[in-house]
């Protein structure tokens, strides 16, 4: 099975993979708990990717699924990528998995990169530098970011504020400072090639945000992990006009439902031609499903 793109309503760019097939959790209680509590998710019930490739599929949508390595700061296991990527692979019409390696994996993590995507099909990989530990423009993560940029595939960067650890004593340990956009500002010039995506609107630094990404020509935003009614007025305003090709839609699901996100994205003030740019285009052109010639045809 192939993602039939003209088939799509959107691509949702942000969607977790919060428990295994054999039920180990993604994070580890009190981070997870933390995590629930700021997003008003009390009990809500973890998916599994099966269960998420149902959700997408009654809507028309594709997703893109991944989970967070974060063994090194955490401790906590992680849902192996590889289990990921082969569940994913059964859904391959609405499912397009990505893979997160912990930086301070440092050579072997590069070396897990390469054979991600060139044996499990991943098509993509995503960094939590709060809740990994890192800062983005620590030299020990640029092995990963060398393959990543040579096999050209994209790296997707948690950004801004992050409800992991909210409210536990001391953040559960998770540092803010390493989500700050403009540590990615230094990936983006040193790694030209590489495709970046800022995830969220990154308070408190969303005005760095739209500076990087209005610079650097491979860089995009996502739009995930905020209700669309809720957008600072200038991330609007740049994605209806600057930055109209390089806004992605991303809901953060299952704590943000797309149907939710879509509903207050409706009420935006946004040029017709721009919304598909944002639902499906930009991701589509970014994943290397569409060309810009396939797009308009």
């Amino acid at each position: 099975m192939v993602i039939a793109l003209d088939e799509l309503v959107a691509i949702d760019f942000h969607t977790h993979a919060e428990v295994s097939r054999d039920g180990h959790p993604s994070l580890s209680p009190v981070l997870m708990a933390a995590s629930e509590k700021y997003f008003g998710a009390h009990g809500h019930r973890r998916p599994t990717v099966d269960e998420i490739a149902t959700h997408y599929r009654e809507r028309r949508m594709a997703a893109v699924v991944f989970t967070v390595d974060a063994e090194h700061a955490t401790g906590h296991p992680r849902i192996p990528n590889e289990e990921v990527a082969a569940n994913c692979a059964e859904h391959a019409d609405v499912l397009i998995p990505f893979g997160s390696v912990d930086p301070w994996k440092g050579r072997a993590g590069a070396r897990e990169v390469r054979r991600l995507v060139e044996r499990h099909g991943v098509r993509g990989f995503k960094f939590h530098p709060s809740l990994q530990g890192f800062a983005p423009d620590d030299p020990m993560a640029y092995p990963l970011y060398e393959v990543i940029e040579e096999l050209g595939v994209p790296a997707l960067f948690h950004t801004g504020q992050t409800g992991i650890g909210a409210g536990v004593p001391g953040g559960g340990g998770v540092r803010l400072k390493y989500s700050d956009p403009m540590l990615v500002d230094d990936v983006a010039v040193d790694f030209p090639e590489l495709r970046i995506v800022l995830a969220h609107p990154s308070f408190p630094w969303q005005d760095e945000a739209l500076a990087v990404a209005t610079h650097k020509p491979h860089v995009h935003i996502d739009l995930s992990g905020w209700s669309p009614k809720y957008f600072p007025p200038q991330l609007v305003r740049y994605a209806d006009s600057l930055l109209q090709d390089k806004v992605l839609f991303g809901s953060d699901y299952p704590v943000i439902t797309p149907d939710r996100w879509l509903a207050d994205f409706a009420e935006l003030d946004l040029k017709p031609a721009v919304r598909p740019k944002i639902l499906k285009h930009n991701a589509a052109r970014l994943l290397g499903l569409a060309t810009d010639d396939a797009e308009r045809t």
